[in-house]
């Protein structure tokens, strides 16, 4: 009996992945990788640190070598070597051996793509000498330009890589100035949730500029579209990335309304001979079912065992895609999952929003970090639609639980109800995600209605009253314009101040406000909460005046 032939085009991430997998289920099966670049099961995602010195040993961002995957899995992994053309007929792949400079058809019987995506490049004057973090040859070459000591630096994208590169260059002591074209970094947030980030890099000197945009680069200098001039002996770009579908548009395969490759929930591609994997492919979206490209390491390794499974003959389930993420920078963690509030307005859905802002862990014991979280939920059935994370020690775990209660089609009531691990260093009683649960459900209930930040100035326009019930001296600290500050504890004894009308309750974060429109709602007054208190609205407040000056 003929073994089966496997041809893998990519190996990193997804490739490997499959490659490694399929060994362990298919002993007989004759497995090659051909890969572009001259390393393969790479670190990727350390890339960043090591540029930083975070990391100071380049060989452990190696995980495994051609030689190494041979010698425990028999695979025979081809670096340099890239694929040119696909022969769907014959079933063969034209293969050019980038050092030789030859070229050879391999015959396969099953073959998987795994290509990745490319850096976006911005088609401006001085280009050629923007650098982008993607493997191994580009950091090497990011490093070897360091060692003429920059003094300082230009990063194109406030996004989770641009993010990381900023940080990595201020620990190697450069002045960096960050460009992000949209008026806040990290899209995936909402407005509110991505101020607190932004705050955090202008205080460690990053001159960041957003709603900006780099229309040219000088031998040390760049130029943003308003004329400023910026200085920049080093730029690396991290923009995002495109799914590199070159190979499978060339061979005919069906392409996606994304402009990825568009596989069955099997990982197949339009040829039943041929699946696909990774970046370059469009994944199905968890909350509209349509199509997107979600370019995470976590779900090209998930893929790339799946495709195996199916390949040897094993039912598999390709889970939607959440799109959950997480990212540090300068002592934050924002982590994200599922859609923001931006995208489902956009969409027209019913939602309820819950912003708290809880500790990491109990406040008595030493050490307890503030985070800010966000749950969107849809209004009529209580799914939960997306969260957001942003904070200390703790973030990525909550996350985490949401993520996977998204997974398991738990309401956002049903967080409540969550037994988690308590101790008093990692989390409260009541942990943050229950209480979560426990604002979704008196939300879901009626007993706490709630407005959001940036409906407050229509409210107050329409004649509602703000009634501040926080202390005096917090009041002293900073307060909304035009609140009337009555402590809670105070409300009973003068709610003949209060006047006629409906009133808007805040405190600094929520839960005094839940207590007092409760109280005042039982004394026959029409009452609702200004969701997550003064904190959420100072920072949505502040990003709304960033976007108005942008």
């Amino acid at each position: 009996m003929t073994s089966q032939r496997i041809l893998i085009v990519g190996g990193v991430a997804g490739g490997m992945s499959a490659a490694t997998r399929l060994r362990r289920l298919l002993e007989d099966a004759e497995i090659v990788v051909f890969e572009r670049g001259g390393h393969v099961s790479f670190a990727n995602c350390g890339l960043p640190y090591y540029l930083g010195g975070v990391i100071d040993d380049r060989s452990s961002l190696l995980l495994q070598t051609p030689a190494s995957l041979r010698s425990r899995f028999e695979l025979d992994v081809r670096v340099r070597h890239e694929v040119v053309a696909i022969d769907r007929d014959a079933r063969t792949v034209r293969v050019r051996d980038l050092e030789a400079g030859t070229e050879s058809d391999e015959r396969y019987d099953a073959l998987i793509l795994s290509p990745g995506a490319n850096p976006v490049r911005p088609e401006i004057p001085g280009a050629d000498r923007m650098l982008t973090l993607r493997d191994i040859d580009d950091v090497d070459t990011a490093m070897a330009a360091l060692t003429r000591a920059p003094r300082t630096a230009l990063v194109l994208g406030g996004g989770f890589i641009g993010l990381e590169m900023t940080e990595n260059l201020l620990h190697r002591g450069i002045a960096v100035t960050l460009v992000e074209r949209n008026p806040q970094v990290l899209t995936p947030l909402d407005p509110e949730m991505a101020e607190p980030v932004a705050a955090r890099l202008r205080a460690a000197g990053v001159d960041l500029r957003l709603g900006a945009e780099v229309v040219a680069l000088g031998a040390d200098t760049a130029t943003l579209a308003d004329g400023d001039t910026i200085a920049a002996d080093l730029v690396l770009a991290a923009i995002g990335v495109r799914p590199e579908t070159t190979l499978a548009a060339q061979a005919g395969l069906a392409l996606g309304p994304r402009g990825g490759i568009r596989v069955d929930d099997q990982l197949r591609t339009s040829d039943p001979a041929i699946y696909a994997i990774g970046d370059a492919v469009e994944k199905v979206d968890a909350l509209s079912g349509d199509q997107r490209l979600v370019p995470l390491a976590g779900l090209a390794n998930r893929h790339g065992r799946l495709v195996a499974d199916v390949i040897a003959g094993t039912p598999v389930i390709v889970r939607d895609a959440l799109g959950t993420a997480v990212v540090g920078v300068l002592g934050l963690t924002i982590a994200v999952t599922g859609w923001n509030e931006k995208q489902l307005r956009a969409a027209g859905r019913e939602i309820r929003v819950i912003h708290t802002h809880p500790a990491s862990h109990t406040g008595y014991y030493p050490g307890a970090q503030p985070m800010a979280l966000k749950l969107l939920v849809d209004a009529r059935t209580d799914e939960i639609l997306g969260a957001q994370a942003v904070g200390g020690d703790g973030v990525d775990k909550r996350i985490d639980v949401i993520a996977t209660a998204m997974t398991g089609r738990l309401t956002a009531s049903d967080l409540a109800d969550l037994e988690l691990g308590y101790a008093p260093q990692y989390s409260s009683a009541k942990d943050p995600v229950n209480m979560l649960g426990y604002v979704a459900h008196n939300a879901r209930a009626g007993l706490t209605p709630s407005i959001q930040w940036h409906e407050l100035a229509a409210e107050l326009a329409a004649g509602a009253t703000l009634i501040d019930v926080r202390t005096p001296g917090e009041y002293r600290g900073g307060a909304i314009p035009g609140s009337l500050n009555i402590p809670l504890d105070d409300l009973r004894e003068r709610i003949g101040e209060i006047p006629a009308g409906r009133l808007i309750v805040h405190c600094k974060v929520g839960q005094r406000g839940h207590t007092a429109v409760r109280l005042l709602t039982q004394l026959g007054r029409e009452a609702v909460n200004l969701d997550g208190g003064y904190l959420t609205w100072s920072a949505g407040s502040a990003a709304a005046t960033r976007l108005v000056a942008a």
